[in-house]
């Protein structure tokens, strides 16, 4: 495996670019692409400024095709898992892995984010790995009520840092949520996702939403 530890953010994203998004993306599981310009600011930022990802055991929850967990390898992650439900995505995140040359630093394991365990062996859903950055893009909950509060909620309860994207429009909600969970949440940026045609229903080229990256983290004493 290359390690581009100090590579820039145009050579991010310039290197995620080729990694296959969905197939056949699902409308139920909300499977939207992460772009190679999202991924890579996200990724870059984690990286730099809060230095979570170089030589760390990174978790990416909801991986769908590996984007986050590849980008996360190639800036140095000592190990990466990710977890989905769809065994179609995970397929194409292997196919992913092998291309970029980093399978043997990522771990794929097909679960739902709500049964997935941190030890236990080989057993399915379970990482023997003590992980410690979840990096993560959940579904918003636009389709399954409450599914975003799922993903946030197993992620705290994995690791003491967690990066997330959400709607801008829950950021107060989620806020308090997580501060009830006795953790703290912090708005690393604002961002606008122009989220591409991808079904029948969708009326536009792209839909544009406000988002929020977020980053959570709670004491581990």
């Amino acid at each position: 495996i290359i390690v581009f530890v100090r590579m820039k953010l145009k050579q991010l994203e310039s290197t995620l670019q080729d990694v296959q998004g969905f197939e056949h993306p699902s409308v139920k599981l909300e499977q939207y692409p992460t772009s190679a310009h999202m991924a890579a600011h996200m990724l870059y930022s984690i990286h730099t400024v809060y230095d979570d990802i170089e030589g760390k055991c990174v978790l990416d929850l909801g991986c769908g095709p590996c984007i986050l967990g590849i980008g996360a390898a190639i800036l140095g992650a000592d190990h990466v898992v990710g977890v989905d439900v769809d065994t179609a995505a995970l397929e194409i995140a292997r196919s992913n892995c092998d291309d970029y040359d980093v399978a043997d630093s990522i771990d794929l394991v097909q679960c739902d984010v709500s049964q997935f365990q941190c030890r236990g062996g080989d057993h399915p859903g379970r990482s023997s790995r003590l992980v410690d950055t979840v990096i993560m893009n959940p579904p918003f909950g636009t389709k399954i009520q409450g599914i975003d509060m799922v993903f946030l909620e197993k992620a705290l309860n994995i690791a003491p840092v967690v990066y997330s994207l959400h709607k801008t429009s829950t950021r107060d909600f989620i806020l308090k949520k997580v501060n009830e969970w006795g953790a703290q949440g912090e708005v690393v940026a604002e961002l606008r996702w122009a989220i591409p045609m991808m079904h029948k229903f969708h009326k536009k080229k792209t839909l544009d939403i406000e988002v929020d990256f977020l980053r959570f983290s709670r004491s581990t004493t």
